[in-house]
C-alpha cells in the first residue's frame, strides 16, 4: 500500500540530510511512522512537509520518500497558483491513501482544494475552530488590555490579535472537515465536534504512539523531588499556567517547600521590547502572589530531558482551558507520574478520576490546589495512581496495537474507494 502523509513539521532525518539544526523536540508523528513501517514491510510511505523552497524537492531517506513543499502553502494559503505542485506530487506517487495530520493550519486544506478529498483521511489533533473560544483562558479582557506591551503593538501580536488569527484558521479547518469523508480521532470530544460539522463523516478510532523514551522509564516516589510540580506548556493562556499560579498559594500553606517547574523558555522575564502581553500578565501575577522563588523555567527540553523532568516530579499538572487528548498526560501516565488535569475536552477519556489521575474543573483553582495536596500528603494514593495509569497508558499507547489499527484504517479507506 502506498501512503502519502501530510505533516506540519519536517522529520528529524530531513534536518540531518540538509545539514540544518534539528528542533529540540520531535513529535509523536515521527514515532507513529517508525512503528507503522516496522509492522508493515509492504507499505510505501511518502511524507509531504514544508520547507523554504520555491518548488517541490524530493529526498529518499531509508524507506520514506520526503516531498519538501514550498512554504507558500503555509504563508499564503489563499494563493491557488501553486496548487499544481500538489497535483504533481499526487500524480507521481499515486497514493492509495492520503493522511493529513492535523487540521489546525490552512495548508492542510490546500491539498484537498488542489486534489480533492478522495482517499483522504484527516487525523484530528486539536480543533482550532473550537479552541478559539477558550483562547483567553478565563482571563478578563480588562486584564488582557492592562497587560498589553509595546512589543505586542509593534508586532500586531496582542492576545486579541492571536485569537483573531486562530479564528481565521478555524474557517479553513471547518471547510476542510466539511469536504473530507474519513477522520481519525481518539476521544469523545473530537468525535462529537466532527459529527457536528460533518454529520456524514466516517470516524475511525485510533490511539497515538508516543515518543520512545517514555516507554522505557518508570517513576518512583522514592526518587522524585517531593512536593515538586511539573507543567509542560505555559506559553499562552489556553495552557492555564495562570490557574496553577492562583492555586499555588493555597498549596504553599500546607507544603511550604513546593516548587513548580515549567518547560520552555523563560520569556516571562524578558524585558522591554521582548516581553509579550501574556508574559507581562504572568509577571504581575507572580509578583502579586509573592511566588518569585517558587517558579523555575527549565528552558526548552529534548525528549530525554523532558522524560527526566517528568521522573523527578511529584505531580504533573495539565491545567488547560481546553484539550483534545494532551500527549503530555499520556507521557506522564506511561512513566507513572501522578497526574492532575482539568476536566476539559477529551481529557476525561484519558483519566478516570481517582483511579488513573485526579480531575478538577478548570475555573476552580481551589480544586486544583486540593488535588495536588491530596497527592502530596498521601503516599499510598500517589503510588496507586501511578500503578493504575501505567497500565492504562501502556494499553492506550501500545506501539504495535496502534500501528496495526492504523494500517487497518488505511485498508478500509482504500477498499472503500475501489
Amino acid at each position: 500500500m502506498k501512503l502519502l502523509w501530510i505533516t506540519n513539521s519536517l522529520f528529524p532525518e530531513v534536518y540531518e540530510k540538509l545539514n540544518m539544526k534539528k528542533p529540540v523536540t520531535v513529535g509523536w508523528v515521527h514515532s507513529a511512522a517508525k512503528a507503522l513501517l516496522a509492522q508493515n514491510p509492504n507499505i510505501e510511505l511518502a511524507v509531504a512537509s514544508f520547507h523554504q523552497e520555491n518548488e517541490v524537492r524530493e529526498l529518499q531517506i531509508g524507506r520514506i520518500l520526503h516531498f519538501l513543499m514550498p512554504d507558500v502553502f503555509r504563508k499564503n494559503p489563499h494563493d491557488h497558483n501553486k496548487d499544481y505542485l500538489w497535483q504533481a506530487v499526487s500524480e507521481k506517487f499515486e497514493p492509495d491513501v492520503v493522511h493529513i495530520h492535523g487540521s489546525e493550519y490552512p495548508h492542510s486544506y490546500t491539498y484537498v482544494r488542489a486534489c480533492g478529498a478522495q482517499r483522504v483521511v484527516l487525523s484530528i489533533q486539536g480543533l482550532v475552530s473550537v479552541i478559539e473560544r477558550y483562547y483567553y483562558g478565563n482571563i478578563s479582557e480588562k486584564d488582557i488590555l492592562k497587560a498589553v506591551t509595546l512589543r505586542d503593538l509593534i508586532r500586531f501580536d496582542t492576545l486579541f490579535a492571536q485569537r483573531r488569527n486562530m479564528s481565521k484558521r478555524g474557517k479553513y479547518e471547518r471547510m476542510l472537515i466539511g469536504k473530507v469523508n474519513h477522520f481519525i480521532g481518539r476521544t469523545s470530544w473530537d468525535r462529537d465536534h466532527i459529527w457536528a460539522i460533518n454529520p456524514n463523516a466516517n470516524y475511525h478510532f485510533c490511539n497515538e504512539t508516543l515518543r520512545p523514551s517514555f516507554y522505557q522509564k518508570q517513576w518512583s516516589l522514592e526518587s522524585c523531588d517531593l512536593h515538586s510540580i511539573f507543567i509542560s506548556q505555559a506559553h499562552y493562556p489556553i495552557k492555564g499556567f495562570h490557574q496553577l499560579l492562583k492555586a499555588l498559594p493555597i498549596v504553599l500553606q500546607h507544603f511550604p517547600n513546593t516548587k513548580v517547574y515549567v518547560a520552555g523558555n523563560n520569556f516571562f522575564t524578558n524585558k522591554g521590547m521582548r516581553i509579550s502581553g501574556f508574559g507581562n500578565y504572568i509577571n504581575r501575577l507572580i509578583r502579586k502572589l509573592n511566588l518569585s522563588g517558587k517558579i523555575t523555567f527549565t528552558g526548552l527540553l529534548s525528549e530525554s530531558e523532558m522524560c527526566q523532568r517528568f521522573l523527578r516530579s511529584h505531580v504533573f499538572v495539565s491545567a488547560s482551558a481546553i484539550e483534545n487528548s494532551p500527549n503530555a498526560v499520556g507521557e506522564a501516565q506511561l512513566l507513572g507520574v501522578p497526574c492532575v488535569a482539568s476536566y476539559v475536552g477529551g481529557t476525561a477519556d484519558l483519566i478516570e478520576h481517582g483511579k488513573t489521575g485526579l480531575l478538577y474543573r478548570f475555573e476552580e483553582y481551589e480544586m486544583l490546589a486540593s488535588a495536588i495536596c491530596k497527592i502530596f500528603s498521601d503516599q499510598a494514593l500517589a503510588q496507586e495512581l501511578s500503578r493504575n495509569e501505567k497500565i492504562a497508558a501502556r494499553e492506550r499507547h501500545h506501539e504495535v496495537n496502534n500501528a496495526n489499527e492504523l494500517n487497518a484504517v488505511y485498508v478500509r479507506i482504500a477498499s472503500a474507494q475501489k
